[in-house]
């Protein structure tokens, strides 16, 4: 094949690549994550296969040395060791469903980067590629404004911002390098659509992301700029936006500001004080309470959960009630320097550092013109501020690859060598790398992708088929998706057990012996679970939950053998989650029920009154005290609770008939 063949197929592969951002497959677990990951895995392990015989064949095309390069291997490098001595390699390596950024899809990315270095590296190749980028991204915009969908296609308003930041840079680098109206009216046309769809998904980071970026934006013209007008009119708008700001925040208790939904909506999302901002700070606080645990290679990439769990802090549930397990750290650099140690957070600074030398020496022997050099300094501004409230995704994952590629391809420009093609590879000798690799890509887009696929779709049915058919109809269809065994299944072993524990009623119309295999397969899931990471806390509160309603229905029996066989073991289970995550109080709460159904009555009130002391002003713990109280026909202590838990607000807790019966006629 031709020089040229190559680079049209790897080209027309990287522009498909954009595809994987439209995606959204409601036959999926997680559908606006993985159906995008899993098909941008297979294009780029195809894409790694041609690039890679394209390199061989033709030597003189390899991408030459570079410090972005060497950055982007060595945050790899490090990810994987903290992988390989983490606590968990398989989340580190494969990642989960939610997320699906385990080591294996980061990999993807820098092969993206690798294929884009190689095979753009003329204006007009770039032109193309950031034309076709902002396109997309006006068509996410417009997908999202015309359905009124904040998160669009992308499945997270955060997400979404990030995204539209890059390409409102990319849009701003062509419309003030390119001479094409047409170009020109896309990008200004394409800002204004982004910019609204910006302001639709109210992200506080990325506000003051994109808002310091353009704040040093006109810094930098001030600074460099030798056209005295352009500075007078860089000087003018940052001082504009300076007191517009100020003005806004120092009166944003005032009726205008109050009454302006644009305005009054982007001063309550950069608060201090709003909750999700304070749940984070909790967070941030565990992340470095851990850290000296773990100073150089961090718990494992992509385990943040342990951490979280193990040092969190119950007033987290003075903030929120809900969404208290954190997976990230919502901030990214943080999150790397927890879960992959001070390794892992050097390595991922070097690229930015590799980022931040070539501007600067390229720009000062005049390689790079002022625009492009002010613009992308901006960029890399406004994307480090705002992923210090979130993380990366796909989406800016992508979008970083590119960017990365641009500054390459200015800073590394074409030599007269690379200009004497000469193909050095016979056909045999090729043809036999071409087999070789495209065997092995079989096995890897099979293995670890499309029996995933599989898996998560019958998954999926298998969910719909409890609904409909009922619990045993569904459990067959758990059983095929988990046959395919993937490297992802804990996800779907975990949707399981978690529908079973969950809707104990659909045990109800099963056979007593049905049942019980039905309980035992999915404890059997559960421990599979937990051998990933016995101190999973989530993991072993699932398989408490499930024993103990196992327990229950043994002694309901009246099989006390069986009773105890389930109930010591969730006992123990609840005990362990209970040792990696000792001051998450809803945990408690499951325990004093197994210490119930073990007719522990004493123990189980004592396990309640201490989860009151880990958060007074949680009023659940004072709810749950009271109906057992009342449960164990304690009325005068359970009353007394009662009165106390709705004063604190917690009436919206009593939901079982027998209890609001109960409840009526005492205080009838």
């Amino acid at each position: 094949m031709s020089q040229k063949s190559y680079l049209t197929i790897l080209k027309i592969g990287v522009y498909l690549s954009f595809l994987s951002i439209f995606l959204v497959c409601k036959s999926l677990l997680f559908p606006y994550i993985t159906g995008k990951q899993i098909y941008f895995n297979i294009l780029t392990e195809i894409l790694f296969i041609i690039w890679l015989l394209f390199i061989v064949k033709y030597p003189e095309s390899r991408p030459k040395k570079s410090l972005i390069t060497i950055g982007l291997f060595f945050f790899l490098a490090s990810i994987f060791l903290s992988s390989i001595f983490g606590v968990d390699f398989n989340l580190s390596f494969w990642g989960d469903i939610e997320r699906m950024l385990g080591v294996f899809h980061i990999a993807h990315f820098l092969i993206l980067y690798l294929v884009i270095i190689t095979v753009f590296r003329t204006k007009n190749d770039w032109r193309g590629l950031l034309t076709a980028s902002i396109s997309v991204a006006i068509a996410i915009s417009l997908y999202g404004l015309i359905k009124h969908i904040s998160y669009s296609t992308i499945g997270n308003t955060a997400y979404v911002s990030g995204y539209i930041i890059f390409n409102i840079y990319f849009a701003l680098i062509l419309l003030l390098s390119e001479k094409n109206w047409g170009i020109k009216s896309l990008c200004i046309a394409g800002i204004a659509i982004m910019l609204w769809a910006f302001k639709i998904a109210n992200t506080s980071g990325a506000y003051v992301g994109l808002g310091t970026s353009i704040a040093v934006l006109f810094f930098l013209y001030i600074i460099f700029s030798k056209n005295k007008k352009i500075k007078i009119i860089s000087l003018t708008f940052l001082i504009a936006l300076i007191v517009m700001i100020g003005t806004i925040f120092a009166n944003k208790k005032s009726d205008f500001v109050k009454n302006n939904r644009y305005l009054n909506s982007i001063t309550h999302s950069i608060s201090f004080n709003k909750p999700t901002f304070q749940t984070r700070l909790i967070s941030w606080k565990t992340a470095a309470e851990d850290f000296i645990y773990h100073p150089i290679l961090g718990t494992g990439y992509g385990n943040f959960a342990i951490i979280f769990d193990k040092h969190f802090d119950p007033k987290f549930y003075n903030y929120t009630r809900s969404e208290t397990y954190f997976d990230r750290a919502h901030n990214n650099l943080i999150d790397i320097a927890s879960t992959s140690g001070a390794l892992g957070l050097l390595a991922y600074l070097s690229i930015f550092v590799a980022v931040s030398y070539y501007l600067i020496k390229n720009f000062k022997n005049k390689n790079i013109d002022l625009n492009n050099f002010i613009l992308l300094i901006c960029l890399f501004v406004a994307y480090f501020i705002q992923n210090l409230a979130v993380f990366d995704s796909l989406v800016t994952y992508i979008s970083l690859m590119v960017a990365l590629g641009y500054i390459y391809c200015l800073t590394h420009k074409k030599t007269t060598e690379e200009k004497n093609k000469k193909e050095i590879l016979t056909s045999s000798l090729a043809g036999y790398v071409l087999l070789m690799t495209l065997i092995l890509i079989l096995i890897v887009t099979y293995q670890f992708n499309i029996k995933p696929l599989k898996m998560l779709q019958q998954t999926i049915n298998g969910h719909i088929a409890i609904n409909r058919e009922g619990l045993a109809a569904g459990i067959e269809a758990y059983k095929k998706a988990l046959s395919y065994n993937t490297i992802l299944d804990r996800d779907s072993r975990a949707t399981l057990v978690r529908l079973i524990s969950s809707n104990e009623s659909y045990l109800n119309n099963i056979e007593q012996g049905k049942a019980f295999d039905i309980l035992d397969y999915g404890i059997e899931l559960a421990k599979k679970n937990i051998q990933y990471n016995p101190k999973d806390s989530l993991a072993q509160m699932q398989f408490a939950l499930i024993a103990n309603i196992a327990a229950q229905r043994a002694q309901s029996a009246q099989n006390t053998e069986k009773f105890y066989y389930y109930s010591d073991q969730a006992l123990t289970a609840i005990d362990q989650s209970i040792k990696a995550s000792p001051r998450r109080i809803p945990i408690y709460f499951h325990k004093a029920q197994i210490q119930l159904t073990r007719g522990e009555n004493d123990q189980a009130i004592s396990t309640l009154k201490y989860a009151i002391t880990l958060n007074e002003d949680y009023y659940d713990s004072t709810c749950q005290l009271a109906q057992v109280y009342l449960s164990i026909g304690q009325n005068d202590e359970g009353f007394k609770l009662i009165d106390k838990c709705i004063d604190m607000g917690g009436v919206n807790l009593f939901q079982s008939p027998g209890l609001i019966k109960n409840l009526i006629s005492h205080y009838a």
